[in-house]
């Protein structure tokens, strides 16, 4: 019996050993990890964050009546380039009844008063031939009425701007006929012949004419996320891409940050505007979305290596790369980063062109045929 129980752990010791042996074999007969390297290169780094928004004039000045009405006539239309003073709209008045009627009875009044006082100076001109009155009380009687006449010429002058919007002798500052207040070109005219508007007043912001602007002076107007805010200030360089205008980049500056920021779907945004350098011949619409790239940092012609090469040392976060000293045997080195666009980051010190940087995504070779 002892002698079966001796046999038996013999030769499990045996299969253990001969099952170890075999693996370390297997293990020494596996062809070694290859890995690939990458050189350090040349590249120009741009840091940015990107901004949606559309491009709009610098000003936009809306044409409102200072009258009621009903557009008689338009001299204009979008597109057109205009100067301060220029004739764009005709208003035909639509009389109130109201004030119409407080018109009318002005004049009656006016009327009354002019015939008494006309009464009254004739009789005390009468009075002065016969030697009756001074010439102080006749001079006094013909001021009276000469004020009476004024005042029977103005309210008749009254209902004829009340009724039509404008009166003998005023026709050029009547406020039926719309002029420009700047030059610029129109960007719309948002009413037709016909269509009613109402005058700009302490109580109603009034009917728009049109706009007009200076499209030589553009801004881009977009919004930021908070997560980016923090890492941009005024005056940076913007790269503004239009949708509609393809393989064309206009140069702004960032001159505008909300200081307050306003919830969208979820998300503080953070509106910002940028002026855009005097334009070429291209010719930016008013009112097109554009994407607008601002410049946090820029590194022009830098040694680089891809960002996912490097390595940052577990205990101290230090970054590091390892490189290549002979075939498959590499050493680390500690280097000092730059600027970081997401897929190259610049290497200020630690490697040099020449060098080749290990891959950490390692390949095995093809197997021979």
């Amino acid at each position: 019996m002892k002698k079966s129980v001796t046999i038996i752990i013999l030769l499990l010791i045996v299969i253990v050993f001969g099952g170890s042996m075999y693996y370390l074999y297997s293990k020494n007969a596996e062809d070694p990890v290859v890995y690939e390297t990458e050189e350090p290169s040349k590249q120009t780094i741009v840091k940015k964050a990107v901004a949606t928004g559309s491009i709009l004039p610098l000003e936009e000045v809306l044409i409102k009546p200072n009258i009621s009405g009903v557009i008689e006539e338009i001299y204009i239309e979008g597109g057109d380039y205009v100067k301060s003073g220029d004739l764009l709209a005709k208003i035909k008045v639509v009389p109130n009844l109201s004030a119409l009627n407080d018109a009318k009875n002005a004049i009656d009044e006016a009327k009354i008063n002019l015939d008494d006082q006309k009464r009254n100076y004739e009789r005390q001109l009468t009075l002065f031939n016969k030697g009756v009155i001074s010439k102080t009380d006749l001079e006094r009687a013909q001021v009276s009425y000469d004020q009476a006449k004024q005042s029977y010429g103005a309210a008749n002058k009254r209902y004829d701007i009340v009724q039509t919007g404008t009166t003998s002798g005023l026709s050029n500052a009547a406020n039926t006929m719309i002029r420009a207040t700047v030059s610029g070109m129109v960007l719309e005219v948002p009413v037709e012949v016909g269509n009613q508007v109402i005058e700009a007043n302490n109580f109603n912001e009034g009917t728009t004419i049109a706009a007009i602007a200076d499209v030589d002076k553009m801004i881009f107007e977009g919004k930021v996320d908070e997560s980016e805010v923090g890492k941009i200030k005024e005056d940076l360089p913007l790269e503004i891409t239009v949708g509609a205008i393809e393989n064309k980049v206009f140069d702004a500056v960032l001159d505008y940050i909300a200081p307050k920021g306003k919830e969208e779907n979820g998300a503080i945004q953070f509106e910002i505007k940028g002026s855009l350098k005097k334009l070429d011949t291209t010719f930016i619409r008013a009112g097109l979305s554009a994407n607008a790239s601002i410049i946090l940092a820029r590194a022009d012609s830098v040694l680089a290596v891809k960002e996912a090469l490097v390595q940052f040392d577990d205990d101290t976060k230090k970054p590091f790369l390892e490189v290549e000293t002979s075939e498959q045997k590499f050493e680390r080195r500690d280097v000092e980063l730059g600027v970081s666009d997401g897929i190259y980051v610049e290497v200020k010190s630690g490697v040099s062109v020449n060098d080749k940087v290990k891959v950490w995504n390692a390949i095995e070779p093809e197997p021979s045929n």
